[in-house]
């Protein structure tokens, strides 16, 4: 579909949308109803599982436990090498890689957002 398997996972987690002519192909690959296909292009609703509590999920929570470890050291860092501001996740993509490792196989996730400094005025 040309598209990367992390943003199109996230549409089908209703986190993104299809436009309509991406929504009707992917239907016609895996045969989904005209009411999935519907709901594939429409709006998100962004960051609604930040109003759960901690998820319980073990994998989804490690990535919870890594910004409460880790969040004043990564925004300390970013701020370091491009001044005050934050990282877009707007303008943003994620790949999540396999690496092989003879002690155990290794998951490599790469965040790449544009910087936006913050407006003085």
């Amino acid at each position: 579909m040309g598209l990367g398997e992390v943003w199109l996972a996230s549409c089908g987690h209703g986190e993104n949308c299809l436009d309509p002519q991406s929504a009707e192909k992917l239907a016609g690959i895996l045969g989904l109803s005209p009411e999935v296909k519907a709901a594939l292009v429409e709006p998100p609703l962004k960051g609604w599982t930040m109003e759960k509590p901690v998820p319980t999920d073990p994998l989804i929570y490690r990535f919870y436990e890594i910004v409460a470890v880790y969040g004043t050291t990564i925004k300390d860092v970013i701020q370091e090498k491009f001044g005050y501001g934050i990282m877009s996740a707007i303008d943003f993509k994620m790949e999540i890689d396999k690496e092989t490792n003879p002690k155990g196989d290794r998951v490599v996730v790469r965040l790449n957002g544009k910087f936006l400094p913050y407006t003085k005025w």
